[in-house]
Protein backbone atom coordinates (compact mmCIF):
# COMPACT_ATOMS: atom_id res chain seq x y z
CA UNK A 1 0.00 0.00 0.00
CA UNK A 2 1.33 3.42 -0.97
CA UNK A 3 -0.31 6.29 0.86
CA UNK A 4 0.02 10.01 1.49
CA UNK A 5 -1.50 11.67 4.54
CA UNK A 6 -2.18 15.41 4.40
CA UNK A 7 -3.49 17.95 6.87
CA UNK A 8 -2.51 21.20 8.50
CA UNK A 9 -0.18 21.50 11.48
CA UNK A 10 -1.85 19.80 14.44
CA UNK A 11 -4.36 17.90 12.31
CA UNK A 12 -3.20 14.56 13.69
CA UNK A 13 -1.17 13.45 10.68
CA UNK A 14 1.65 11.95 12.74
CA UNK A 15 -0.67 10.09 15.11
CA UNK A 16 -2.77 8.68 12.29
CA UNK A 17 0.27 7.85 10.17
CA UNK A 18 1.90 5.86 12.99
CA UNK A 19 -1.30 3.95 13.72
CA UNK A 20 -1.89 3.24 10.04
CA UNK A 21 1.69 2.09 9.42
CA UNK A 22 1.45 -0.32 12.34
CA UNK A 23 -1.86 -1.71 11.07
CA UNK A 24 -0.69 -2.02 7.45
CA UNK A 25 2.89 -3.00 8.26
CA UNK A 26 4.41 -0.35 5.98
CA UNK A 27 7.22 2.11 6.79
CA UNK A 28 6.57 5.79 7.27
CA UNK A 29 8.47 8.68 5.76
CA UNK A 30 7.68 11.64 8.00
CA UNK A 31 9.23 14.73 6.48
CA UNK A 32 8.75 16.78 9.65
CA UNK A 33 10.50 14.18 11.81
CA UNK A 34 13.32 13.71 9.33
CA UNK A 35 13.85 17.46 8.98
CA UNK A 36 13.89 17.98 12.76
CA UNK A 37 16.39 15.12 13.12
CA UNK A 38 18.52 16.52 10.28
CA UNK A 39 18.63 19.90 12.01
CA UNK A 40 19.59 18.43 15.38
CA UNK A 41 22.35 16.37 13.70
CA UNK A 42 23.52 19.38 11.65
CA UNK A 43 23.37 17.31 8.46
CA UNK A 44 23.59 18.98 5.05
CA UNK A 45 19.80 18.78 4.65
CA UNK A 46 19.29 20.13 8.16
CA UNK A 47 21.61 23.08 7.68
CA UNK A 48 19.89 24.00 4.40
CA UNK A 49 16.34 23.46 5.76
CA UNK A 50 16.71 25.13 9.19
CA UNK A 51 16.18 28.77 8.13
CA UNK A 52 12.92 27.86 6.38
CA UNK A 53 11.55 25.86 9.30
CA UNK A 54 12.49 28.53 11.85
CA UNK A 55 10.53 31.08 9.83
CA UNK A 56 7.52 28.76 9.47
CA UNK A 57 8.13 28.55 5.71
CA UNK A 58 8.04 25.49 3.50
CA UNK A 59 11.37 23.94 2.56
CA UNK A 60 11.92 24.62 -1.19
CA UNK A 61 10.43 22.11 -3.61
CA UNK A 62 13.80 21.11 -5.08
CA UNK A 63 15.19 20.10 -1.67
CA UNK A 64 12.10 18.12 -0.72
CA UNK A 65 11.77 16.39 -4.09
CA UNK A 66 15.39 15.23 -3.94
CA UNK A 67 14.90 14.05 -0.36
CA UNK A 68 11.78 12.01 -1.23
CA UNK A 69 13.37 10.63 -4.38
CA UNK A 70 16.35 9.31 -2.41
CA UNK A 71 14.09 7.71 0.20
CA UNK A 72 11.66 6.00 -2.18
CA UNK A 73 14.55 4.38 -4.04
CA UNK A 74 15.74 2.61 -0.87
CA UNK A 75 14.92 -1.13 -0.69
CA UNK A 76 12.85 -0.86 2.50
CA UNK A 77 10.25 1.27 0.67
CA UNK A 78 9.74 -0.98 -2.36
CA UNK A 79 6.81 -2.92 -0.88
CA UNK A 80 4.82 0.06 0.36
CA UNK A 81 5.05 3.24 2.40
CA UNK A 82 3.19 6.17 3.87
CA UNK A 83 4.34 9.72 3.23
CA UNK A 84 3.49 12.12 6.04
CA UNK A 85 3.98 15.82 5.36
CA UNK A 86 4.69 15.43 1.65
CA UNK A 87 3.70 16.63 -0.90
CA UNK A 88 3.06 20.17 0.28
CA UNK A 89 2.68 21.91 -3.08
CA UNK A 90 0.98 21.03 -6.36
CA UNK A 91 4.40 20.91 -8.02
CA UNK A 92 5.59 18.35 -5.46
CA UNK A 93 2.45 16.28 -6.09
CA UNK A 94 3.12 16.22 -9.83
CA UNK A 95 6.80 15.40 -9.26
CA UNK A 96 5.78 12.56 -6.94
CA UNK A 97 3.62 11.10 -9.72
CA UNK A 98 6.54 11.32 -12.17
CA UNK A 99 8.86 9.68 -9.63
CA UNK A 100 6.42 6.86 -8.92
CA UNK A 101 6.01 6.25 -12.64
CA UNK A 102 9.80 6.10 -12.97
CA UNK A 103 9.94 3.59 -10.07
CA UNK A 104 7.06 1.51 -11.47
CA UNK A 105 4.88 2.32 -8.45
CA UNK A 106 1.43 3.84 -8.07
CA UNK A 107 -0.09 5.86 -5.27
CA UNK A 108 -3.14 4.13 -3.78
CA UNK A 109 -4.70 6.91 -1.67
CA UNK A 110 -4.22 10.42 -0.37
CA UNK A 111 -5.83 10.82 3.05
CA UNK A 112 -6.78 14.37 3.98
CA UNK A 113 -7.50 15.06 7.64
CA UNK A 114 -9.94 17.97 7.77
CA UNK A 115 -9.54 19.90 11.04
CA UNK A 116 -10.71 23.38 11.98
CA UNK A 117 -8.10 26.12 12.21
CA UNK A 118 -8.84 26.63 15.92
CA UNK A 119 -8.26 22.93 16.62
CA UNK A 120 -4.97 22.96 14.68
CA UNK A 121 -3.69 25.92 16.69
CA UNK A 122 -4.74 24.41 20.03
CA UNK A 123 -3.18 21.04 19.22
CA UNK A 124 0.11 22.62 18.11
CA UNK A 125 0.35 24.68 21.28
CA UNK A 126 -0.32 21.55 23.37
CA UNK A 127 2.46 19.45 21.85
CA UNK A 128 5.33 21.83 22.69
CA UNK A 129 7.69 21.09 19.81
CA UNK A 130 10.56 23.59 19.43
CA UNK A 131 9.10 25.01 16.22
CA UNK A 132 5.56 25.32 17.64
CA UNK A 133 5.60 29.02 18.50
CA UNK A 134 2.30 30.91 17.95
CA UNK A 135 3.54 33.06 15.06
CA UNK A 136 5.19 30.07 13.36
CA UNK A 137 2.06 27.94 13.82
CA UNK A 138 -0.07 30.70 12.28
CA UNK A 139 2.30 30.99 9.31
CA UNK A 140 2.29 27.22 8.72
CA UNK A 141 -1.51 27.17 8.74
CA UNK A 142 -1.65 30.09 6.28
CA UNK A 143 0.79 28.26 3.99
CA UNK A 144 -1.21 25.07 4.34
CA UNK A 145 -4.39 26.73 3.10
CA UNK A 146 -2.54 28.62 0.38
CA UNK A 147 -0.41 25.83 -1.04
CA UNK A 148 -1.86 22.51 0.04
CA UNK A 149 -5.49 23.04 -0.90
CA UNK A 150 -4.56 22.89 -4.66
CA UNK A 151 -3.05 19.45 -3.97
CA UNK A 152 -6.44 18.25 -2.78
CA UNK A 153 -7.98 19.33 -6.08
CA UNK A 154 -5.16 17.60 -7.97
CA UNK A 155 -5.74 14.26 -6.22
CA UNK A 156 -9.52 14.61 -6.24
CA UNK A 157 -9.44 14.86 -10.06
CA UNK A 158 -7.39 11.63 -10.08
CA UNK A 159 -9.92 9.88 -7.80
CA UNK A 160 -7.26 9.26 -5.14
CA UNK A 161 -8.49 11.61 -2.39
CA UNK A 162 -10.13 10.43 0.84
CA UNK A 163 -11.46 13.24 3.06
CA UNK A 164 -11.63 12.37 6.75
CA UNK A 165 -13.13 14.45 9.57
CA UNK A 166 -10.12 14.87 11.84
CA UNK A 167 -11.98 16.72 14.59
CA UNK A 168 -12.84 13.45 16.36
CA UNK A 169 -10.94 11.08 18.62
CA UNK A 170 -7.85 9.46 17.08
CA UNK A 171 -9.56 6.05 17.29
CA UNK A 172 -12.63 7.29 15.39
CA UNK A 173 -10.44 8.93 12.75
CA UNK A 174 -8.38 5.76 12.35
CA UNK A 175 -11.51 3.64 11.96
CA UNK A 176 -12.81 6.00 9.25
CA UNK A 177 -9.53 5.71 7.38
CA UNK A 178 -9.52 1.90 7.61
CA UNK A 179 -13.12 1.76 6.41
CA UNK A 180 -12.28 3.79 3.30
CA UNK A 181 -9.03 2.17 2.26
Amino acid sequence: MKLVILGGSGSGKSTQAEMLCTNLNVPIISTGEVLRKAISNSSNLGIRAQPYLEAGELVPDEMMIEFIKNHLKEPEFQGGWLLEGYPRTAFQAEELDFLLEELGQQLNWVIYLQVTQDAMIARCLDRSLPDDQPEIIQRRIELFYERTIPILEYYDRRCRLLKIDGDRSSEEVQQSIKNLI
